[in-house]
Parts: structure tokens; C-alpha cells; sequence
């Protein structure tokens, strides 16, 4: 615990300078980097004799994304028909992903066996998620250059708040089991106490940096969803690391796993949390 707390304390504050001081194009490096290694961890979810073998598909099609969509400042501000495509799918992809995790272990028999769904199961978790941090960022970066980076942390900030109100309300008043076959610590009681608090910290975080959304509703309804779509994100990789009977993503962070074990909340909160502000 203590050398989890150190690394916590050392990565935020590096992460929140990286939003707010990376220009665009090293801010978009950054996450593609993050993505990069995001994806290097999921081929241990699929059964490959090679995991850089494995790899190669996400290369291919994530390459293929930068080549089709467009990625300048200008044109992630216009949002073209292709950005509202990524995020609706990956919109659906969270619906459904949330559903396998649910009905786990009886969802397993859909996709345990198939090579083919597992590529593209990492496809839709990590690529809307790249893109829809990317969207956010470039919110209005000609106007007011932080504009994107608050809406960025922002959606950080709820989810951190809503793992950390979801774990002492877990801790404390925890009865009834979520999903008790893919992770047997969370429960509907932690669920509660994270959405209260992340709406909190939300309404607090909207007020301190300006965010504007069309009504005090929409932004309670945004973060609501968005914080109940993250904790079923973190459920969805626990599902497939117990499928294929892993513990930890990887140990490239002391003392929390892998970067898939760090983001997992995140690659399923940015793209819901996106489509939704944008058209609110």
C-alpha cells in the first residue's frame, strides 16, 4: 500500500502537467503512447504463440485511424461525421462490454474461444479511448488554449472520485455483490457511494473551472452515466484478465500493475463522457 501511495503521488501531478502543459502534437504522442502500451498488455488476453505477432493488428488499424481521421487542431474541433463515429461505437461497445461482464462467467461461452472477438474487443476499448481524449483536449484549444485540458482532468477527477467514494462506501456498507464472479470486492453500495461523491466533486469541478454545460441536469445526468460506465469499465478487464488468469495488466507502474490496470476506468468514461458533452 505504502509504495502504491508513493507512485499515486508522483504520477498524478505528472499526468495533470502533462494535460495542461504538452502542446497538441506532444499531447497527442503522449497518449498514443499510453494506448501503445494499452494495447502491448491486451495481447496477453488473446491466445497468439507471439505477443508481438499479437500486436500487429492494433498497429495496423490504430495507424490506419490517424491516416482516415483527421487529427489537426482545426479538424478535431469541427468533429467530423468519422468522430462522432468512433465514439458511438465505442459508446455501444461499453453497453455491451458491460453486459458480458455482468452475466460472467455464462457470457464467457460468446467470446472465450475466439481469437478474432478478443483483437477486437482490445480494438474498441483502446481506440475510442484515444480518440476521445484527443477530442476533448482540442475542445476549443483556439479560444481558450485550457479549455480541453480542464474537461480532460475533469473526467479524471470524477472517475478518481468515484473509485475512491466507491471504496470506503464498499468498505464500510458493503452487503450486495455487483458481479461477484468477476470481482468479488465491489458492490451496489460502493457503486452509490462513488456516484455521490464523484457528482460532488463534479458540480465543485465544473464551478472551479468554468465548464459550461447546458443545464445543472445535464451535467449531473453526464456524470452519473459516465461514472457508472467507468466502474463497469474496471469490471470489463478484470472479466478478461480472469478468463485468461492474470492478475495484473503487467508491472510497469510499482505497486499498481499495468497501465490497462490504471486506465481501465478511463478508456470505458472518456469516450461515453465525450459523446455525451458534445451533444448535450
Amino acid at each position: 500500500m505504502k509504495q502504491r501511495i508513493i507512485t499515486a503521488l508522483i504520477l498524478a501531478p505528472l499526468v495533470i502537467l502533462g494535460i495542461f502543459k504538452l502542446s497538441l502534437p506532444l499531447f497527442i504522442l503522449a497518449v498514443a503512447a499510453v494506448t501503445l502500451i494499452g494495447f502491448w498488455e491486451w495481447t496477453q488476453f488473446v491466445n497468439a504463440s507471439s505477443r508481438t505477432i499479437a500486436l500487429i493488428p492494433a498497429v495496423v488499424i490504430g495507424a490506419a485511424s490517424l491516416w482516415f481521421v483527421p487529427f489537426d487542431a482545426i479538424s478535431l474541433n469541427l468533429l467530423s461525421g468519422s468522430h462522432y463515429a468512433i465514439l458511438t461505437l465505442g459508446c455501444v461497445w461499453w453497453l455491451v462490454a458491460s453486459g458480458l461482464a455482468i452475466t460472467y462467467p455464462k457470457s464467457s461461452s460468446l467470446w472465450q474461444h475466439s481469437n478474432l472477438l478478443r483483437h477486437i474487443f482490445g480494438l474498441l476499448t483502446l481506440l475510442p479511448f484515444f480518440w476521445s481524449v484527443l477530442l476533448l483536449r482540442a475542445e476549443g484549444i483556439d479560444l481558450e488554449p485550457y479549455h480541453g485540458a480542464k474537461l480532460v482532468l475533469y473526467v479524471c477527477l470524477i472517475v478518481w472520485a468515484a473509485d475512491s467514494g466507491a471504496y470506503f462506501a464498499g468498505k464500510s456498507l458493503g452487503k450486495h455483490k455487483m458481479a461477484p464472479h468477476v470481482s468479488p470486492n465491489k458492490t451496489i453500495e460502493g457503486l452509490i457511494g462513488g456516484i455521490i461523491t464523484a457528482i460532488i466533486v463534479g458540480w465543485a469541478m465544473a464551478e472551479w473551472f468554468e465548464i459550461q454545460f447546458s443545464s445543472v441536469w445535464a451535467m449531473v445526468l453526464i456524470t452519473l452515466v459516465t461514472v457508472v460506465i467507468s466502474v463497469l469499465g474496471d469490471l470489463v478487464e478484470s472479466m478478461f484478465k480472469r478468463a485468461s488468469g492474470i492478475k495484473d495488466s503487467s508491472n510497469i507502474i510499482p505497486g499498481h500493475g499495468g497501465v490497462l490496470d490504471r486506465i481501465d476506468s478511463l478508456t470505458a468514461a472518456f469516450p461515453v463522457f465525450a459523446f455525451l458533452y458534445f451533444i448535450s
